[in-house]
């Protein structure tokens, strides 16, 4: 009998590959699938999977954020971007992780691990909550690095930007750009990517397409339907939208 499994991630290419790698593997049905953690609590709660796939790093709920609002614990697979020494806790355990962007071979793994615990009657399968709480700890020893400069690529040249100095990012048509000193330069990261890579206490994501530098940050302001405005104290009073369904966090982010 195949595994249903249910996917969450917030980035919706990541999720589209993963859906495409599960078809192929002729293991399991795809049950459903979100890039809003709120409708993966929902989701999960009323009718629980064999299988979930979680993304750890999403905005407004991070993945074990998800599980602690669940009434049972299902069995999950972690995708993330973490470095694979911080997740040492996971071990032998029931629980899994893949590194993204995740690959073939290493979801073929991670279905044969919980096809066997399921013959087993996941007999195995350790106290979600502890092992948590494992790698909670684990990951507060680890000093987390976030660069200070990116690199915009002109031709075969190099610019190499300060990340003081960008007032943000936008996505538009298919590319990225970083805004510093009132000139945009092209950057080879998706927002989504920029979100994890960032410190994530100097840039909050705002918007879908935008990822703001909170230091330059003049005024905020309201907007019609619960968004917000943004101004930016550069140069040109730059003004950004603040989505809706980011608004709440971006306050808390901002300290406000």
């Amino acid at each position: 009998m195949k595994l249903r499994v249910y996917l969450v991630d917030d980035e919706p290419l990541a999720l589209g590959r993963l859906r495409r790698l599960l078809e192929n593997t002729g293991r399991v049905e795809v049950m459903g699938l979100t890039t809003k953690p709120e409708e993966a609590v929902a989701a999960l709660s009323a009718n629980p999977p064999d299988l979930c796939f979680l993304d750890i790093q999403m905005p407004r709920l991070n993945g074990f954020e998800v599980l602690a609002r669940l009434p049972s614990q299902p069995v999950v697979v972690f995708t993330t971007a973490y470095n694979q020494y911080a997740l040492q806790a996971f071990g032998e355990n029931a629980v899994d992780y893949l590194l993204k962007p995740v690959e073939a071979e290493t979801l073929e793994r991670a279905l044969s691990k919980v096809e066997r615990l399921r013959n087993a009657g996941l007999s195995a399968q350790p106290d979600l909550h502890a092992l948590l709480r494992q790698i909670t700890d684990s990951l507060r020893g680890i000093k987390v690095e976030f660069p200070s400069r990116i690199a915009s690529r002109l031709g075969d040249r190099l610019w190499f930007l300060d990340l003081d100095r960008v007032s943000h990012f936008y996505a538009e048509d298919k590319l990225t750009y970083a805004v510093s000193e009132g000139r945009a330069y092209f950057i080879d990261h998706a927002i989504a990517e920029l979100e994890r890579k960032l410190d994530p206490s100097q840039f909050a994501r705002i918007h879908r397409s935008t990822l703001v530098n909170l230091a330059w940050i003049k005024e905020v302001s309201s907007l019609p339907g619960g968004a917000l405005n943004v101004r930016l104290k550069d140069a040109k009073n730059t003004d950004l939208t603040v989505a809706r369904d980011r608004a709440r966090e971006f306050k808390a982010r901002a300290g406000f």
